[in-house]
């Protein structure tokens, strides 16, 4: 939109921002059901605030301050920690499901590399797509205890990443 524009409706508010919300949803959490809820979050969170008509660039700062507010909840409450704080208006590039050669390579020494547990739970949510839920049945514990797997082993790839790239 161009600059001192203004949004008359909802439905523009939403069909501009949402598909920036849910690529920011999905790098920063990693999987679909809750980049989808985060981003539902995200409106559900901003747009009370807002009356019509709303300039665009008010629009684009009550989103941002919500998609921090959101994922700071997020983490909070998956992980007991906050997230760093998002930069917004740097997304990147959009999301590419298809990992570079290097990259499937990188990532399938970096499981070798991990013990049972941690190459299995992360296995099942990143390379199966299974919910929380799921992983904790699969592997025959609580979905509470699947979360914390989950983080530790996350934690242990990051440590191992970084070993194998110095």
């Amino acid at each position: 939109m161009l600059e001192g524009a203004t949004y008359a409706d909802w439905e523009t508010i939403y069909n501009d921002n949402v598909v920036r919300v849910y690529r920011l949803m999905f790098a920063r959490v990693g999987n679909r059901p809750d980049a989808e809820d985060l981003t539902s979050e995200v409106f559900l969170k901003s747009l009370p605030n807002l009356s019509l008509p709303s300039p665009v660039i008010q629009v684009s700062a009550y989103i941002n301050v919500a998609i921090r507010s959101v994922l700071a909840d997020h983490w909070r409450r998956h992980y007991g920690t906050p997230q760093a704080d998002v930069d917004v208006d740097n997304i990147g590039r959009p999301y590419d499901p298809t990992p570079s050669a290097d990259e499937s390579g990188r990532a399938g020494r970096i499981l070798a590399l991990l013990p049972d547990r941690s190459r299995a739970i992360l296995e099942l949510r990143f390379l199966r797509g299974c919910s929380i839920k799921e992983a904790a049945r699969a592997m025959g514990v609580s979905p509470g205890n699947a979360k914390i797997l989950q983080y530790r082993a996350l934690r242990l790839a990051a440590e191992v990443g970084q070993r194998m790239l110095s």
